[in-house]
């Protein structure tokens, strides 16, 4: 079930790539149907907060109500940072689901702010449920050639 999803999310990172952003995607599903998706715009909207989790939590808050993003499920090509799992758990989504984590994608990125999303979500009342990783050896390919050159 999550890796129609999964796969999905893989894509919009490579998508992302492709427009010379970082690779990252995200989708939004309810009830097996993908409502938003969203891809990293870091470059090409010269903000480095522009994360793809963090876009889609953003527009996900502003068009959807509260009762309807509790009962969705994030899926996201690597483990949400930081800085998005806050995004996500205050637009009120409670169920995450990630390809890659962050200690396999810091193998290729280099590390940043590790704190793995599970502990952030632990912190929030209500929990955030955290499903990961999911086809790891899938997501991380659209890191490995990457990183290669300081893109960040």
């Amino acid at each position: 079930m999550h890796d129609t999803f999964i796969r999905t999310c893989i894509k919009l990172a490579q998508q992302a790539v492709e427009k010379g952003n970082q690779p990252f995607g995200a989708c939004l599903v309810k009830n097996g149907e993908i409502l938003l998706t969203a891809e990293n715009t870091i470059h090409t909207n010269h903000d480095k907060t522009q994360h793809a989790e963090a876009n889609l939590a953003s527009h996900a808050n502003r068009i959807f109500d509260l009762e309807t993003l509790q009962d969705c499920t994030l899926y996201t090509s690597t483990e949400p940072c930081a800085m998005c799992s806050g995004a996500i758990y205050w637009a009120g989504i409670r169920r995450v689901v990630f390809g890659c984590s962050q200690e396999k994608f810091a193998e290729y990125a280099g590390k940043a702010i590790d704190i793995p999303c599970r502990v952030v979500f632990a912190y929030g009342h209500p929990p955030t449920e955290v499903v990961g990783p999911v086809l790891e050896e899938e997501a991380i390919v659209v890191h490995q050639g990457y990183w290669k050159t300081d893109r960040r």
